[in-house]
């Protein structure tokens, strides 16, 4: 027969002991995802760094690349025909017209050639060969930004993968913190919830709820006292004769 003190002492320590197993698998848990969610969140940080400081370049050379693009004509003809007026406006083409003009008129003065049809030809052709250069020239920067933002969106877009990879990685871990944390705290609850009908069934052994009790002693009969002197059990009736 079960102690009762001890069944009501061992059922209460396994109560306690659920308890603290279903609040040690939550906190185990919750480390966990708080644990994953700073990896989350430092990959995203740094993330936004490296396209922040990409982002210059990117934006540079898509300006870059849409200009190219009015400059061959891609676009309208009117974006084009203001993309060749800017490059005739542009300071850096004015001076470089001037000081080849310059030049000319100064070679043909040494010659003796100023008068002569020879300047006035080459100054009409001077300007329209400038203005293609200049062209080819500005179409060849352009395409020097335009590769440097190409590199810089393929490095940010490396980047976002990699960081992509990385927080899907720590997501499942979060996960699986969470559906450990979330078993082993329905196992300390089952454990808890099954504490009572165990201790019910202890006490109910030992009696304290009205279930079986334990047998009463049986007593053993005591010797009869002997008979009384002259007394005889054995003498049979005999009835009176008539003889």
């Amino acid at each position: 027969m079960p102690n009762p003190v001890t069944a009501l002492v061992s059922g209460g320590s396994a109560l306690l002991s659920s308890s603290a197993q279903r609040s040690a698998a939550k906190s185990a848990a919750g480390a966990q995802v708080q644990s994953a969610q700073m990896g989350i969140d430092e990959q995203r940080r740094q993330f936004d760094v490296m396209q922040e400081l990409l982002n210059p370049y990117v934006q540079g050379g898509t300006q870059a690349f849409q200009a190219q693009q009015r400059l061959l004509g891609l676009g309208t003809p009117e974006e084009q025909q203001q993309a060749i007026s800017a490059l005739e406006q542009s300071p850096l083409y004015q001076a470089q017209v001037r000081q080849g003009e310059q030049a000319l008129i100064q070679n043909a003065a040494a010659t003796g050639q100023l008068r002569g049809g020879n300047l006035a030809a080459a100054l009409a052709q001077f300007r329209p060969a400038m203005l293609q250069q200049q062209i080819q020239q500005q179409f060849a920067n352009l395409g020097g930004l335009a590769q440097y933002g190409q590199a810089s969106a393929v490095r940010t877009g490396a980047g976002a993968q990699v960081a992509g990879t990385n927080i899907g990685n720590l997501l499942q871990q979060q996960g699986a913190a969470q559906a450990g944390g979330a078993l082993a705290a329905g196992r300390a609850t089952s454990q808890m919830l099954g504490l009572p009908a165990q201790l019910l069934g202890y006490g109910q052994g030992a009696g304290l709820f009205g279930g079986a009790q334990p047998a009463a002693p049986i007593m053993q009969a005591t010797p009869m006292a002997a008979e009384a002197p002259g007394f005889n059990t054995d003498v049979g009736y005999q009835g009176a004769s008539a003889f």
